[in-house]
């Protein structure tokens, strides 16, 4: 390469690292709209942009990553998404609009979608629940869009209506990665040493297996033992077969959303790509009767459930439930697959190549955003501080030039954000 295409090409490499950074002080926050374990959502838009599009930036707070992972405020499960943002690209997943970092903040922004999200769109319902039609529009698009991270080599391992966003075009948009990881491939060594029927667990294994049961224990709400219960009896009961087709390693990460999450995540055998074709069914099993299926008193009762228990599909046998089943086997190696689901009798007639060309989705948000006095900097740390470190003894002095308005408005956030996250926090173990 002459030094002249090098220069051309590190200037090309600078703007774009420009365009991918916000500055804050150019960004119009109007509101926040969500919040998750480690950050908060906010409706905002970039001033001084002729086309004035709204955008959700992702904000989280470095004393609460210094906290969590004592690493300085870097963590990298956010470092992962801003990763996953940049280099997907599909009609489904958000695009990257650019990333920002302040003494107090660190965050990113993507597309905002008008419609909220699936879980809400649900709740609207008469019946809180959707018709088959539906069912199968959404539930084909959650296909392509699994599909694509899996070709990539990346489970996504939080599929929920939560993180199911309604675009503006009425099409879904599948967002938050931070629970997602790339899958390594599996080396020829390891697939050999790992064959199917290779004998009963090691002492390893089983301590591992301990390991995982007892750190399951701790997350329940529950003080009984699993070691006491009759519950690892039939936890040890799942199948653990492991194909020889097998291609990528397996994650033994405990993570997700309880009512979602898969049994071979719980018993802590490893996870691989089946564990979102799971969270599917359970999804699909919700938008058609209005609950998941597993739901228990508790965290422990839920995941008792999920790995003794049947899912309830009442009524009568139809291609929807069938699949649904298909999709809730308990044993990862016979749950149904991508080219299974795509030629399922409930998908008979799909069109997979034209799906995200209808023009007409089932339902069409309308754009209610009401523009307002965008919020400062400090004002977004001082609320995002509120948020996770509520009993702080040093509390952020208040903004002098802030009207009592406004200082309303934000604890109004703070009291919404905080009472929504209680009931649907993800569980999340390092």
């Amino acid at each position: 390469m002459s030094s002249c295409e090098s220069d051309s090409s590190s200037d090309n490499g600078e703007r774009g690292r420009r365009r991918e950074t916000l500055d804050f002080q150019n960004l119009k926050v109007v509101s926040a709209v969500g919040r998750g374990a480690k950050g908060v959502v906010f409706l905002a838009r970039v001033e001084g942009e002729g086309s004035g599009e709204w955008i959700a930036l992702k904000v989280v707070s470095r004393e609460l990553l210094r906290v969590k992972n004592r690493n300085g405020g870097r963590c990298k499960r956010v470092s992962f998404e801003r990763h996953i943002l940049r280099r997907l690209h599909h009609p489904l997943l958000p695009r990257f609009r650019g990333a920002f970092d302040t003494d107090q903040l660190t965050g990113f922004a993507i597309d905002y979608c008008h419609g909220g999200n699936l879980h809400s769109l649900r709740m609207k319902q008469s019946e809180k629940c959707f018709s088959e039609e539906t069912v199968r529009f959404y539930a084909v698009e959650l296909v392509l869009v699994l599909e694509y991270l899996h070709k990539f080599g990346v489970v996504y391992r939080d599929l929920k209506p939560e993180n199911i966003m309604i675009q503006e075009s009425g099409h879904i948009m599948l967002v938050d990665f931070d629970l997602s990881k790339k899958l390594n491939i599996r080396s020829t060594e390891s697939s050999c040493n790992s064959s199917p029927g290779s004998g009963s667990e090691s002492s390893r294994e089983k301590d591992r297996r301990k390991r995982r049961l007892s750190r399951f224990n701790c997350y329940c709400h529950s003080g009984i033992s699993l070691y006491e219960s009759d519950m690892s009896n039939q936890l040890s009961s799942i199948p653990t077969r492991r194909s020889m087709s097998d291609s990528v390693e397996k994650s033994n990460s405990f993570v997700g959303t309880e009512d979602y999450v898969a049994p071979e995540v719980i018993s802590g055998e490893g996870h691989d790509f089946a564990v979102d074709w799971w969270s599917l069914g359970v999804v699909m099993y919700e938008m058609i009767y209005g609950a998941t299926p597993f739901k228990g008193a508790n965290r422990k009762e839920t995941f008792h459930r999920i790995i003794t228990k049947e899912a309830d599909l009442s009524g009568a046998t139809t291609p929807l439930r069938d699949l649904i089943q298909s999709l809730l086997h308990k044993d990862p190696n016979r749950r149904i697959q991508v080219n299974e689901i795509k030629n399922h009798h409930f998908f008979k007639g799909v069109m997979w190549d034209t799906i995200l060309e209808i023009s007409r989705p089932p339902h069409i948000p309308q754009n209610e955003i009401k523009d307002s006095v965008g919020f400062s900097q400090k004002d977004v740390e001082s609320f995002v501080h509120g948020i996770f470190f509520p009993k702080s003894k040093e509390e952020p002095k208040n903004n002098e030039n802030q009207t009592p308005k406004e200082e309303t408005n934000k604890n109004a956030w703070v009291d919404k954000l905080n009472q929504n996250s209680a009931k649907d926090e993800n569980f999340l173990i390092f």
